[in-house]
């Protein structure tokens, strides 16, 4: 372990500060030190000179027993407005007080260890942390360094090997990007056989753009095949005997009879040369996929999304689904349903109750979701060609094909209402979900429909909302200009809600005049 001298730090502090466009890391190198220490020396000074500590923010549940009680202690007789502003200068809900009296309370084990217990369990618990966050590391570091095997061919560089400027700049990029992902420089430039020196050599040139001054030459290889030769592959490749076999067969079958002519990859590389490598298997050939086409809704029951997510059982390994149909345009949730199993019979039976209550007519909805078994099923397909759904599907694999759903799943998980500890059984689950659907339709200001409740949305109650909103404001102003320096808060009505979609022009996605024909109509 290197011990290093104040005035050595003292030094080093200098140069770092006074470092200009160069990184922490060049200078640490300049050094020979490790930037980690550097930037630790650098955070040290700037807390001796603010004289604070930096504070971490943390979720209710890292707060630990001593914490809670204090917590319970300072709250104490506070109600209404004012325990709700004690707890938002927390980070705190008043339901996690209530729990956390109810624990004490109970004086479970959890609520109150023994001091001998809390002093091993944190030991354990930065041991842990340690080595997690060592096999993060080397995770990362795996990772990105397979990501940077797969881009680089080959070996870089080589003594006396010419590398254009355009070759140094990618080989630095992909370098960089490895070291940003969790790599280390070091261990990188081994993998592609490119010296550290050379490396940083180049990032020298970089910024004067200069590159290798030797003359750019072409080179013949010594082995190479003389067009005689590469006739010759063809001729055989083309034969009666050989014509419709691949290379892989044919230098074998050679080799049987004593003939060399030369040596398969040299078969595949002449053949691919003269467009002759085509695909001429019996199966399909692979198709690229593309991105589903450009969906849009301008009114409810036009657009819906859906998708199946896990609830966590008490048993390991064993889950509940929830079900859930979500109306794109007015972000409602028009069905649910929470099941003990994965099925297109079950999917499909929620959508009957759906197209029923909602009363979908034929050919009026357009049903969106991912490429799962239930999805594709044939049960399930059958009933919505039977209701008269249109299906619409992502592309396997691509989460973003299918982002409302995904967001939505996002909001219920994280929601701090969500529970902290699997359900216990079916009725359990279904029961959370109830309370929390009617939460998320009724009373939730979802930002992306200008903060009105996806019930009223899909009610159409939000044109009217909307339009009281910018009286208020415009009335306001008027009232005291001075408190706006520019136009009043926005309360336009988003008009149309795209997924999946194309390049929108101006013209397919002017908000403001579809805004404008709806208030009039109502």
């Amino acid at each position: 372990m290197t011990i290093y001298s104040e005035a050595f730090i003292e030094q080093a502090l200098v140069k770092v500060y006074s470092r200009g466009n160069r990184t922490i890391t060049t200078v640490a190198n300049d050094l020979n030190m490790n930037h980690h220490t550097l930037r630790y020396w650098m955070q040290k000074k700037s807390i001796m000179a603010n004289g604070t500590a930096p504070v971490k923010e943390k979720r209710p549940h890292d707060w630990t027993f001593e914490e809670q009680l204090t917590a319970l202690q300072e709250s104490h007789g506070l109600t209404g407005e004012a325990l709700q502003a004690w707890c938002r200068e927390r980070g705190l809900f008043p339901h996690n007080l209530t729990s956390w009296k109810a624990a004490f309370c109970a004086g479970s084990k959890e609520a109150a260890p023994k001091p001998g217990e809390i002093k091993s369990l944190k030991d354990e618990n930065v041991k842990l942390k340690r080595e997690l966050l060592r096999k993060e590391k080397a995770l990362a570091e795996a990772a990105a360094l397979l990501v940077l095997q797969k881009k680089v061919p080959g070996a870089v560089g080589g003594r006396g090997v010419m590398t254009s400027l355009s070759e140094r700049n990618m080989v630095i990029a992909l370098v960089n990007d490895a070291v940003v992902a969790g790599a280390r420089q070091e261990r990188a430039c081994q993998l592609i056989d490119l010296s550290e020196r050379t490396l940083q050599r180049w990032k020298n040139d970089q910024a004067s753009e200069i590159a290798d001054r030797r003359t750019e030459r072409v080179q013949t290889p010594r082995n190479q095949l003389s067009p005689l030769e590469r006739q010759q592959v063809l001729a055989i490749a083309n034969s009666a005997e050989f014509g419709h076999l691949p290379p892989s067969q044919i230098v074998p079958r050679l080799a049987d009879q004593g003939i060399y002519v030369a040596s398969e990859s040299t078969f595949y590389r002449v053949l691919k040369a003269e467009n002759m490598l085509q695909y001429r298997g019996a199966e399909k050939p692979r198709k690229p996929r593309s991105k589903p086409r450009a969906l849009q809704a301008t009114r409810p029951n036009q657009l819906f999304s859906w998708d199946i997510t896990y609830l966590p059982t008490e048993v390991k390994g064993v889950y509940f689904y929830l079900y859930m149909f979500l109306d794109i345009f007015s972000r409602k949730v028009v069905g649910w349903q929470v099941f003990e199993n994965e099925s297109s019979a079950l999917a499909g039976e929620v959508m009957k109750d759906i197209c029923a209550r909602e009363n979908i007519r034929p050919n009026q909805v357009i049903l969106h979701s991912d490429n799962g078994s239930p999805m594709k099923g044939a049960t399930m397909l059958a009933t919505l060609q039977m209701l008269g759904v249109i299906p619409s599907f992502s592309r396997p694999a691509v989460s973003n094909d299918n982002p409302y759903a995904e967001s939505f799943f996002k909001t219920m998980k994280y929601r701090p209402a969500y529970p902290n500890h699997p359900f216990k059984d079916l009725l359990a689950a279904r029961a959370w979900v109830t309370t929390f659907m009617h939460w998320y339709n009724e009373e939730h200001r979802h930002s992306a429909i200008q903060f009105v409740t996806p019930a009223q949305r899909h009610a159409g109650l939000d044109v009217e909302l909307l339009g009281r909103r910018e009286e208020l404001y415009a009335a306001s102003k008027a009232k005291n200009p001075n408190r706006w320096s520019g136009a009043t808060r926005n309360w336009t009505r988003t008009a149309i809600v795209h997924l999946n979609p194309d390049n929108i022009t101006k013209e397919s996605f002017n908000q403001t005049e579809v805004y404008q024909e709806l208030k009039m109509a109502a």
